[in-house]
């Protein structure tokens, strides 16, 4: 009699793994339903754009150039983004955004400040910013111990150095200041005259106002009204002495 075999009998494979993987799908499908309803919905868009610190410019103005606008989707924002948009404008020194869920944006500017003073051919009263920049200003944002710059092109190189310079400088060492005028020589291109609220007058350069306006100072406190000189070496001499010169040279 011949052995027969029987085939053996194959155990049902478990449904676990397909039925996980049918969970994923459906879980995944679900997600991404309520990804689009949340991004379609007005809980996902700006709602109010705060700019704080700025005075040079308008909200527009800072609208139009960060390229914020109510409605748009909050999460797509780029602090850094915008940051370096505003950051390109002349006026804005420092930016920084944060973001509010649900909607909010807040923008706090810091800008240069101002550190003279300028009359436009038409006769209104401009800002000079550290910077350099030009911007509009109203009579009651005039700080009256700023210099005026009388006789500058706004293409002078020379003119936005003066102002990172008197950026630089104490208020209180600058404040006798009224007036400050280009006067360009070859040895000295950067020369410049000053004009003080004491009565001095002043040669100086923009590349040395910075380490010469102690001297300045010191002179001011110390003697009568004359014409003092700030370039390789210093001296000063009264009015009334180089009146005597001249007279003695006529």
């Amino acid at each position: 009699m011949s052995n027969t075999r029987l085939p053996v009998l194959q155990e049902d494979k478990p449904k676990k793994k397909r039925s996980r993987k049918v969970t994923a799908i459906l879980l995944l499908l679900f997600i991404a339903l309520l990804g689009v309803i949340f991004f379609r919905s007005p809980a996902s868009r700006i709602t109010e754009i705060d700019f704080q610190g700025s005075k040079y410019s308008t909200p527009e103005e800072l609208l139009r150039q960060s390229g914020l606008k109510k409605g748009g989707q909050f999460f797509a924002v780029s602090k850094g983004e915008v940051e370096k948009s505003l950051l390109e404008l002349n006026t804005v020194q420092q930016v920084t955004v944060d973001k509010h869920f649900p909607g909010v944006v807040s923008v706090q500017i810091k800008e240069f400040p101002a550190v003279a003073y300028e009359i436009d051919p038409s006769g209104s009263l401009k800002a000079i910013l550290s910077s350099g920049a030009s911007v509009s200003i109203d009579e009651s944002g005039i700080a009256v111990e700023k210099p005026i710059l009388t006789g500058w092109k706004a293409s002078d190189p020379y003119k936005t150095r003066l102002c990172g310079a008197l950026a630089e400088i104490p208020n209180e060492l600058t404040s006798d200041i009224s007036e400050i005028v280009p006067s360009p020589t070859l040895s000295f291109p950067d020369r410049i005259k000053l004009y003080t609220r004491s009565h001095f007058e002043v040669t100086t350069a923009v590349s040395l106002l910075k380490d010469k306006v102690e001297y300045l100072n010191q002179v001011i406190e110390t003697k009568e009204p004359g014409m003092i000189t700030m370039l390789e070496a210093d001296s000063y001499v009264p009015f009334a002495g180089s009146e005597v010169q001249e007279d003695a040279k006529e």
